[in-house]
Parts: C-alpha cells; structure tokens; sequence
C-alpha cells in the first residue's frame, strides 16, 4: 500500500543512517522546514534544531538496529512499526516497539513523529 509514497522506497536509507549515527544523511531525508518529534520529547523545527536534538541523542547511545515490520501509506502520510535494539555505552542492550508516522513532501519528509516509550534506554 506504499506504491504512491517515494518516501516508502528511501527507508531503508534513512534507518541506514540513523543506525550509523550519521546526522547528515538523516537530515537529507527532511525538507528544510521538518519538523521532528521522538517519543515525548519536544518538538523540533528546521534542520538546525533537529541537527542539534539527534546529535544529542547519537552521543547519549552506542549504536541502534532498526528492524521494520510493516510499512503502509498513501500520497502523503507514511506509517511503519518495528522494534529498535539499542546498544548503550555500558554494553548492554534493550529493545523497544516503535511506531512512526510520517508526512510527505515529494520524496522528502516534513514530519517525522516517533511513538516509542524510551525510558527504558536509561533506566538503571
């Protein structure tokens, strides 16, 4: 149900990037004015901020696996499911279900929201 969404055919590009930490690839899936919100973190507006808010996020982890489970959309919004393992800098592991919707530009994104419950990434 993806075949009208150019953006469905870049994701793996984008986890690709996301689990290099690689801010500059992430931000060349955005439109210039994208707007960014991951679990019940503030939103963020514009490349700059949101450079600043993954870079913050890339440093406080040691990597990340995305593994999609399903992907469906239309024209304009995107939404997949999937779990994340991430590594921490201690050397354990936790994984989590994910949910993320997207709005479409083109083949750009104007707005990624991720639905995750992320405290257990730093609980102790």
């Amino acid at each position: 149900m993806t075949a009208n969404n150019p953006v469905a055919n870049r994701l793996d590009s984008l986890f690709a990037a996301i689990d290099s930490k690689d801010t500059e690839t992430f931000l060349g899936h955005l439109t210039a004015d994208g707007v960014f919100r991951f679990g019940s973190a503030p939103t963020l507006e514009g490349k700059e901020f949101v450079r600043a808010g993954v870079d913050g996020f890339f440093k406080s982890i040691a990597g990340s696996k995305h593994v999609l489970r399903n992907v469906l959309g239309n024209d304009g919004t995107l939404v997949c499911e999937g779990i994340v393992t991430y590594y921490r800098h201690d050397g354990t592991e936790v994984t989590v279900p994910f949910t993320n919707v997207f709005e479409t530009d083109g083949d750009l994104i104007s707005e990624y929201k991720i639905y995750i419950d992320i405290s257990p990434l730093y609980a102790e």
